[in-house]
C-alpha cells in the first residue's frame, strides 16, 4: 500500500512538473496520463526556472568555449532563455510598464495592458532590464559562476506563486485567472524550493540574491496593488523579470 501511494505521488509530481513546464516554457514535454491540476502544479515553478537557467548557462558556456567574449556569450544566453519561454515574461514586463504608467485609472491601465502593441514605457522597461540582465550575466559567465543562473531562475519564479495566492486577480479573466489560485501549502512548497535552490547553487551570494529579489518582487506587488488592485498574468511576468535581474545583480556583486 505504501509503495503504491509513493508511486502515485511520484507520478503526480512528474505530471505537475510537465504542467508547469507547459505553462511557463515552450520546451517540448511528453503528455502525462493524469489530469493537470492547474494552480496546484505551481509548486514546480522554481524547477522550471532551474531548467530555463540551465538553458542560458549552457548557451553562454558553449559560446565561451568557442572563444566568444563574455558579452556575446551573455547575449546568447539571454536569447536562448527568451526562446525557451517564448519571451512570455518579457512581454508581461513590457505590458506592465505601459499599463501601470500609461493609464490614468484602473480600467484604462488594464485596457493598455491587454493591448498587444508596445509603448514607450514598455520599450524602456525591456531596454533597462535587458541591459541589466546582460551586464550581470556577462560578469557571472566570465567568472565561471554559471550555477547562479540556475539559482536566479528558480528564485525568480517564487514571487509569481506568492502573488497568485496573496493578491486578487485584478482583471477577472486572462491566463492568471484561468490557471487559478494555488493553496497556501503549494505556495509554501514553491517558496521552500526556490529559496533552497538559491542557497544551494548561489553559494556565498545566496542570501543576497534572496534578499534583493524579495525587495524587487515586493515593490512590484505594492505598485500593482495601488494602481490596479491586484495581479494579472502581466504583473506575474514582470515580477519574474525584476526578481531575476535583482538576483543576478546580487550574484554578480558577490561572485564576479
Amino acid at each position: 500500500m505504501r509503495d503504491r501511494l509513493s508511486q502515485e505521488g511520484l507520478a503526480q509530481a512528474a505530471n505537475d512538473l510537465r504542467s508547469a513546464m507547459g505553462l511557463l516554457s515552450r520546451l517540448p514535454m511528453p503528455q502525462g496520463r493524469a489530469a493537470p491540476r492547474g494552480a496546484e502544479a505551481a509548486w514546480a515553478f522554481p524547477l522550471v526556472g532551474v531548467v530555463i537557467g540551465a538553458v542560458g548557462a549552457l548557451a553562454g558556456g558553449l559560446a565561451l568555449w568557442l572563444g566568444l567574449p563574455a558579452g556575446a556569450a551573455a547575449a546568447l544566453a539571454l536569447g536562448a532563455q527568451a526562446m525557451a519561454t517564448g519571451a512570455m515574461h518579457e512581454d508581461g514586463l513590457a505590458d506592465t510598464a505601459d499599463g501601470l504608467w500609461g493609464g490614468w485609472d484602473k480600467p484604462r491601465r488594464l485596457e493598455i495592458m491587454k493591448d498587444s502593441s508596445i509603448g514607450s514605457y514598455g520599450v524602456m522597461a525591456l531596454l533597462v532590464v535587458g541591459l541589466a540582465r546582460w551586464s550581470a550575466l556577462a560578469a557571472l559567465l566570465a567568472a565561471g559562476a554559471w550555477p547562479a543562473l540556475l539559482a536566479a531562475g528558480a528564485l525568480s519564479r517564487v514571487p509569481m506563486v506568492l502573488m497568485m495566492v496573496g493578491m486578487e486577480n485584478a482583471r477577472g479573466g486572462g491566463l492568471s485567472k484561468a490557471v487559478g489560485v494555488p493553496s497556501r501549502r503549494t505556495a509554501a512548497v514553491a517558496a521552500t524550493l526556490g529559496i533552497g535552490i538559491a542557497l544551494l547553487l548561489g553559494g556565498g551570494a545566496g542570501m543576497a540574491m534572496i534578499a534583493l529579489a524579495g525587495v524587487f518582487a515586493f515593490g512590484v506587488a505594492r505598485v500593482a496593488q495601488a494602481k490596479i488592485g491586484g495581479q494579472t498574468g502581466d504583473i506575474l511576468g514582470a515580477s519574474q523579470q525584476l526578481a531575476e535581474v535583482a538576483a543576478l545583480a546580487a550574484a554578480a556583486a558577490v561572485l564576479a
